[in-house]
């Protein structure tokens, strides 16, 4: 008791007992890492912004600071681009179940609460609109429609260490071929072309076409679990704005949608006024 510990963050031992250290955001990780050994009631992390936003205050100017927010939906945001928290203190949070509370290092306000679901008791449909812009976007088109073809695709990319996010397959009236679009980190792009130019006589694709200009943006809230209509009010959201949606992804509290690079304001003010997240 009375003993303040002060230990440096960013760094750690890898499995062999090495000194490494642990990349972007590796002090948030660190911060939660010890709060949850030491049995902190609370772990603050102190950054340059004084919370998390339904949506990023430099683009949504309507977006407002959250008082809490689900572990899941920190972890969704971060893991799409909100650079609040970094995504792997977020998943430590809430693997040990750490009361992570992020705030300002310039002034003495109130921060925003990362809690378990249970803790919060009107929890909204969606929670936040974010965005990513660190997509790119490959469509192999005319592809054999047969099985372990997307095993010939993926495997090579798996192997190169290319992480691929976002897939749609569309098949030909025939029943022979299909188009097959899936999105990339824009740094691995090349490397992708590179990779899958190399299987051309394995995946006897006609043509290899590549767009660097896309950007992903995902409404998120574990308020989906239990809403229906949240998928279709984003769809008939942007639809009204004429943005067209290339790609689609889901899972149990994110939906996901990959659009020009050229709407992205457009589409997270919109989806944002959508979803009564504004600030009055």
């Amino acid at each position: 008791a009375g003993e303040v510990a002060v230990v440096p963050g960013f760094q750690g031992l890898g499995h062999r007992g090495r000194l490494t250290t642990l990349g972007r955001g590796g002090s948030d990780a660190s911060a939660v890492a010890l709060a949850s050994a030491l049995g902190a009631d609370i772990c603050n992390i102190y950054t340059d912004v004084d919370g998390v936003y339904t949506s990023d205050p430099r683009i949504v100017t309507k977006a407002r600071k959250l008082d809490k927010i689900t572990y899941e939906e920190m972890l969704e945001m971060a893991s799409l681009g909100a650079k609040v928290l970094q995504s792997r203190a977020a998943e430590l949070a809430m693997r040990h179940q750490v009361v992570v509370q992020v705030l300002s290092s310039f002034d003495n306000s109130p921060g925003t609460l990362l809690v378990d679901e249970d803790a919060i008791v009107e929890q909204r449909v969606v929670s936040g609109v974010a965005y990513s812009r660190d997509e790119a976007k490959i469509t192999l088109t005319g592809i054999p429609d047969r099985p372990g073809i997307a095993a010939s695709i993926f495997g090579p990319l798996s192997d190169a260490s290319v992480n691929v996010d976002m897939i749609v397959q569309n098949a030909s009236d025939d029943g022979a071929s299909a188009d097959l679009t899936f999105t990339v980190g824009k740094a691995d792009l090349d490397r992708a072309i590179e990779v899958i130019g190399g299987v051309r006589d394995l995946l006897q694709y006609q043509e290899l076409l590549s767009d660097p200009n896309v950007v992903k943006v995902s409404v998120i809230g574990v308020g989906m679990r239990t809403h229906a209509g949240v998928a279709k009010k984003m769809f008939e959201t942007l639809a009204e704005k004429g943005i067209n949606i290339q790609v689609i992804s889901t899972s149990e509290i994110k939906v996901s949608v990959l659009i020009s690079e050229e709407y992205t304001e457009l589409a997270l003010r919109s989806l944002h006024t959508a979803y009564d997240l504004d600030d009055e």
